[in-house]
């Protein structure tokens, strides 16, 4: 079984979760209107449609949406959500059973049965959208149903992991009636069957929930609605939580605002919560681009890359230096790009192009998208292009672009090197490797890897014991430095700010750091 264990410390007026009861952490009750919660985010949705996305439009679906079975607070593996139970039905672990809870229906009264179930699933491979969910069902073969509340999946291979593919929001369960069965929906509604409704959105802007009164499951909401408002400037959306304009930050606080409320969060009137640090940032490198396919290229960068510096300069070591795809504090870790480049080295480098017979600069454009991770992707990236020309090695150009325009561009293989972070589906090994290689990737840009697809990644998916697989992991890593395909850059933390006010931050988030919003509440008065 997975055995991860999501540490969260509580910064501000109580020193410790431990503590927190003894704080006067308790609803207040009373006026609904004071139990509405405003988060503020720069992660804004890049879809509305489960079967788009893979990426940070699962924040709001987590809310909005149910899926068979998710994560309830504290818990680090998936329990039924929509689902009463959930198991493997045969020793192989190919056939997994799902059955319905009892007469669950959508927001808008539609039966949720097995059929609505088989429909979300089969419509997200009909679709199969580039860079899109689809990725994640590799292991799947059919979806049958038996009755009304029974959904029987048959994988093609033994896959130990498929539960936890289940609990992500992009297999959130949809209306057959209102989302097509080979097409996205277009209408800009929603219909789900989550804690709460959608009854509002602005895209880019804003997004209403208001409590669902048909839901049935895990959650259990302590407040009456939710707006999340979307920033471009982190520096803005903490002005706007300084002001009481905003109740919680999520995502995109700027690490000049972390070091800040770290020193001295309760006399702003604030707290800051630290997640798990299982966030992390790599550059991809696109075979179809002339430059950006060269072995030489792509290890001259790595050889160059200073990490340390950027964790410094731009991030006031709010995150640390990262040379693996999977991240430090899950087991098959490694520091291959260390091992294998060691410090940055001008000269190094020099010798790998040249041993290439590129003796020219290597002109190269990076992109980076302007409003999906904070305020200082744009300084990271200047950073990068500075590293870089310096060593006269390249002529770096950087370019950005809003983040729906750039999924858009990258999956359709227009950039030659971008930017992209990753919080993980769910917190194994596997979830840093999988979704980046094989012809269809959830970066939109084939990476062809038979040992990693054909024999490592089905291997480890056999074996319930995630610690025992820790070679197979540690060999594909190896692949993935000598290609060089993704470069790794940092590790960060989720922090999550917020006014003093607000209780249940430190549980909102699941073991994939999405916040669950129904945690959050007001305090009463100390």
């Amino acid at each position: 079984m997975f055995n991860r264990i999501q540490c969260l410390r509580y910064v501000a007026a109580c020193a410790s979760i431990s503590v927190l009861a003894g704080c006067g952490l308790v609803s207040s009750g009373g006026d609904e209107d004071e139990q509405k919660i405003v988060v503020g985010t720069t992660s804004a949705p890049s879809t509305l449609d489960p079967a788009a996305s893979w990426d940070g439009s699962w924040e709001l679906f987590r809310n909005i949406y149910q899926t068979l079975l998710s994560y309830p607070s504290g818990a680090s593996e998936p329990e039924p959500d929509a689902a009463e139970s959930c198991e493997f039905t045969d020793s192989s672990n190919r056939t997994y059973r799902c059955t319905l809870r009892d007469s669950m229906q959508f927001s808008n009264g539609d039966a949720l049965d097995a059929k609505a179930v088989k429909h979300s699933i089969d419509r997200i491979l009909k679709i199969d959208l580039a860079g899109g969910p689809a990725g994640l069902l590799g292991s799947l073969d059919k979806v049958e149903t038996k009755g009304d509340r029974d959904v029987i999946f048959q994988l093609n291979k033994p896959d130990t992991t498929f539960p936890f593919v289940l609990a992500t929001p992009a297999m959130s369960i949809v209306d057959p009636a209102e989302y097509p069965e080979s097409a996205l929906r277009k209408d800009g509604q929603v219909t789900g069957s989550g804690p709460y409704t959608l009854e509002a959105y602005e895209d880019g802007k804003e997004a209403a929930l208001a409590k669902n009164p048909k839901y049935k499951g895990l959650a259990d909401r302590k407040n009456s609605a939710v707006t999340i408002r979307y920033f471009q400037d982190s520096g803005k959306m903490f002005d706007a939580l300084k002001k009481k304009q905003i109740d919680v930050i999520l995502r995109g606080l700027a690490a000049k605002d972390v070091v800040e409320l770290q020193g001295n969060a309760a006399q702003e009137d604030l707290q800051l919560v630290e997640g798990a640090g299982m966030e992390i940032s790599y550059l991809v490198f696109n075979p179809k681009d002339p430059w950006a396919r060269k072995p030489a290229v792509r290890k001259a960068i790595a050889q160059l890359i200073d990490r340390g510096a950027i964790a410094n300069k731009i991030y006031k070591n709010t995150v640390e230096p990262l040379y693996s795809m999977v991240p430090r504090g899950l087991a098959g870790h490694t520091t291959g790009f260390f091992d294998s480049f060691g410090e940055p080295d001008v000269k190094k480098a020099a010798d790998i192009l040249t041993a290439a017979g590129i003796t020219q600069k290597v002109p190269l454009i990076l992109w980076y998208t302007t409003d999906r991770y904070g305020s200082a992707t744009a300084p990271e990236f200047e950073e990068i292009k500075r590293q870089l020309n310096d060593s006269g090695l390249f002529d770096i150009t950087i370019k950005g672009r809003p983040w729906k325009t750039y999924v858009e561009e990258y999956s359709q293989g227009e950039y030659p090197v971008f930017g992209r972070g990753w919080f993980p589906d769910f917190p194994d090994a596997e979830n840093f490797i999988a979704p980046f290689v094989g012809e269809e990737n959830a970066l939109g840009t084939p990476y062809p890897a038979p040992e990693i697809t054909g024999e490592l990644l089905p291997e480890s998916r056999k074996e319930s014991d995630r610690g025992a697989v820790v070679k197979q992991f540690e060999r594909a890593q190896e692949i993935l430095v000598d290609d060089a395909r993704l470069l790794p850059l940092w590790q960060g933390k989720q922090y999550v700010a917020a006014s003093e006010e607000i209780a249940g931050a430190e549980r909102a988030l699941d073991p994939s750091t999405i916040m669950m919003m129904w945690e959050l509440q007001r305090k009463t008065s100390w």
